[in-house]
């Protein structure tokens, strides 16, 4: 996703805050995370971050109710700033596709771009289409092609529903957002935390430079192990993608 991918279209004038639209006037200068985030020089924060675990319960409560049902799913993760033009938005809306096909979920931040375009592909199978949304400072709604959709305030909230419900994970071309989904996943795996992640990578040459880094460097001085490196499918096949990650058993 990803959401640090997205471009910076002027969205002043409405934001999304979970299940809450505020337009014109009724915007706020700041967003709930960076409300959270915020190192108060006083002890303001004592009299509001208690209050704040019940919001951030509620968001795992609705996640965890809308999402409980959703069967088989693939998360696809990728930026927004990638056109309707560009060869990866058509790979992304074939691989959407092909999930869909099989029965399977397709889970995307919900945004534009390759987001878009998986859940695109996703939906015009006639598929279920999962877009999880974030209010951001540029972010105004979820794409049309979702046909189940949740907003959420709060990053962590959503990266949990992005890898619980999950079984697979595709990574197309993105920037920060997407490295901080993949690499997340790669971490929940090596440390055992997920047990079942196939994970593929699409974008032959632009993954190159980083998984080569990755092997002259960190896989060198022993940070990792080989093990860690070799499971991740790197291909532009959509069909190999999906063969990859796709539960095997729908």
């Amino acid at each position: 996703m990803s959401s640090s991918d997205w471009g910076a279209p002027d969205g002043s004038d409405q934001r999304v805050q979970g299940p809450v639209i505020r337009r014109h006037g009724q915007v706020q200068a700041t967003t709930t995370d960076q409300r959270l985030l915020d190192t108060a020089p006083d002890d303001s924060w004592v009299h509001t971050d208690p209050w704040r675990v019940l919001r951030i319960q509620s968001e795992f409560v609705e996640g965890f109710g809308t999402l409980a049902g959703l069967g088989p799913a693939v998360s696809v993760f990728g930026s927004a700033r990638t056109g309707p033009d560009h060869p990866m938005y058509a790979l992304a809306t074939d691989i959407g596709r092909r999930c869909a096909e099989r029965g399977v979920a397709v889970i995307t931040g919900g945004g534009p771009g390759i987001m878009e375009a998986a859940n695109l592909g996703a939906s015009r199978a006639g598929g279920t289409s999962v877009g999880l949304g974030i209010e951001l400072p540029f972010e105004s709604s979820l794409n049309a092609h979702v046909n189940l959709g949740i907003n959420f305030r709060y990053f962590f909230v959503r990266k949990m529903m992005f890898v619980k419900y999950a079984q697979g994970f595709v990574a197309l071309p993105g920037g920060f957002g997407t490295f901080d989904e993949f690499f997340e996943v790669l971490t929940l795996r090596q440390t055992g935390k997920m047990t079942v992640a196939p994970v593929a990578l699409v974008g032959v040459d632009y993954w190159a430079g980083l998984l080569g880094w990755l092997r002259s460097s960190t896989l060198a001085d022993r940070y990792i192990d080989e093990a860690d490196l070799d499971s991740v499918l790197v291909s532009d096949d959509p069909a190999e993608v999906v063969d990859h990650v796709c539960p095997q058993e729908v």
